[in-house]
């Protein structure tokens, strides 16, 4: 905790803001797999995983959680969490996914009841969920947009999920170099126009709530991809948002996965850009961060 303490008061020296992520869908960092952990090893009869959204235990456990970290008092500045300035957002969860009912009824139930116990404890920061974009169920016409078949029957829905009550940012992720594995590089391309015109419209028209590209980024670690591409994708990503947001048409941001120092690179998963050995990537974020200045 004061490990976060010390990143919290970081970001506000150097006038950042934050987006904090309450838990993971996945395992890393313990993830909604931990919460189960511990409800089986207190006797609570759970089936999976998809548990966590649905039990009353692992529910209170995931609310405990969350009104320690926002009632927190910072041991640097002296100034509870669900005060500060600094955070903008907080993330229900990191790319939840609940296949077990394909209707998203689960998981839409879990939105609106933890959107609502983080504003009853908060109510002057953003909350946002963190899903992957995924359409489902509420938008039959829509399905076509996804990446594939399965991606529409995870249990999100990108247009109902963002309905709820205390939502006030839309999330979308983009990773086109895993959810299309075996198309060309002007798939990619052609995918991620689609992908985010479509989010971005709907954001602005459906939902009227800015968009933030919550992660994006493209792998090197399988040799599928050189870097050069990678800045295209970078760019495409880059120069969709900013379309939009000069037009004046919606605001939000893009969240690259993901900058490295040096020396951090046995934490790599493929997708780090370390700015050091990567100068042309930084002028290419370095450019972007300029647009928005203006």
């Amino acid at each position: 905790c004061q490990a976060l303490d010390f990143v919290v008061s970081e970001a506000r020296r150097y006038k950042m803001r934050l987006i904090l992520s309450l838990c993971n869908n996945w395992e890393d960092y313990g993830g909604k797999a931990q919460y189960v952990r511990w409800g089986k090893e207190a006797g609570v009869d759970l089936t999976s995983d998809d548990d966590f959204f649905s039990d009353p235990t692992l529910k209170g456990y995931y609310k405990a959680f969350v009104e320690a970290v926002l009632s927190r008092i910072n041991t640097i500045t002296n100034e509870a969490y669900k005060d500060d300035p600094t955070i903008l957002a907080w993330e229900l969860i990191n790319e939840p996914r609940c296949p077990s009912d394909p209707s998203g009824d689960t998981l839409q139930a879990w939105i609106e009841e933890m959107a609502s116990y983080v504003k009853s404890i908060d109510t002057m920061h953003l909350v946002e969920i963190g899903i992957e974009g995924y359409y489902g169920p509420s938008t039959p016409e829509l399905l076509l947009v996804n990446p594939d078949d399965y991606s529409g029957h995870v249990g999100t829905d990108f247009i109902r999920n963002h309905q709820a009550m205390g939502i006030d940012l839309a999330s979308v992720h983009i990773y086109s170099d895993t959810w299309l594995p075996d198309s060309t590089e002007e798939s990619h391309v052609q995918f991620v126009n689609t992908w985010m015109q479509q989010h971005i419209d709907d954001a602005a028209n459906l939902l009227a709530m800015p968009i933030v590209i919550g992660e994006f980024g493209l792998s090197l670690k399988d040799g599928k991809f050189e870097n050069e591409f990678r800045e295209t994708f970078m760019q495409t990503v880059y120069n969709n948002f900013l379309g939009s947001w000069e037009s004046g048409m919606i605001g939000g941001g893009c969240l690259l996965w993901q900058l490295f120092p040096e020396g951090a690179e046995h934490m790599d998963d493929g997708y780090a850009v370390i700015f050091a050995k990567s100068p042309s990537t930084f002028n290419l974020l370095a450019n972007h961060s300029r647009k928005l200045e203006c």
